[in-house]
């Protein structure tokens, strides 16, 4: 299989190198998953406007952590979870509720809805049971949050998918496998 290097700023568009710049003045890096997404100048600037968009939406950021926890562990990406691990630990969570997240668990039953229903449209590419839809309902959400649900789970695929298909180099600390995780 092809080989995928992260590239470096030298080796990727003017507008990625503008982004990488930005980047690296906002957070002190460039994931490697954003430096591979900046192999298309088009494409890395349309997916961060995307996420910055998705801030405003019904989710705070705590949410959105355990949404890209739970979508990203039934996606199989081991850089996602290793990403989102670290980014739900700065947003308060322990590595066990990460843990938890991932198997799409919560001891919160708003949390549990959002996640239960995130893994169950993952898993079912876009489909879910009637429960979990029911259960997010039942916690309060409106049709606007779960277009908002969908949009996140959409935005996590793409970085999954790219992740899974490149295999580049994992640039957090590595998040603890689950029991059950039979991903290679």
């Amino acid at each position: 299989m092809r080989t995928f290097n992260v590239p470096t700023r030298e080796e990727v568009s003017t507008e990625s190198q503008a982004i990488f710049d930005s980047l690296k003045n906002q957070i002190g890096m460039v994931p490697n998953i954003y430096a591979t997404i900046g192999y298309s100048g088009n494409a890395l600037a349309s997916y961060l406007a995307f996420q910055g968009a998705q801030a405003k939406g019904t989710f705070n950021a705590k949410e959105r952590e355990a949404i890209f926890l739970a979508v990203s562990q039934a996606n199989g990406c081991a850089y996602c979870q290793a990403a989102h691990t670290a980014l739900g630990k700065m947003n308060g969570f322990t590595e066990e509720q990460t843990i938890a997240l991932r198997k799409g668990e919560s001891e919160n039953p708003r949390l549990q809805a959002i996640v239960a229903l995130a893994k169950d449209i993952t898993e079912n590419r876009g489909r879910a049971s009637e429960s979990n839809v029911e259960e997010f309902f039942a916690q309060g959400f409106d049709n606007a949050a779960l277009v908002d649900l969908i949009t996140l789970i959409a935005d996590k695929t793409l970085a999954n998918y790219l992740h899974n298909l490149t295999q580049v180099e994992i640039d957090f600390p590595v998040a603890k496998p689950l029991e059950e995780e039979a991903y290679a």
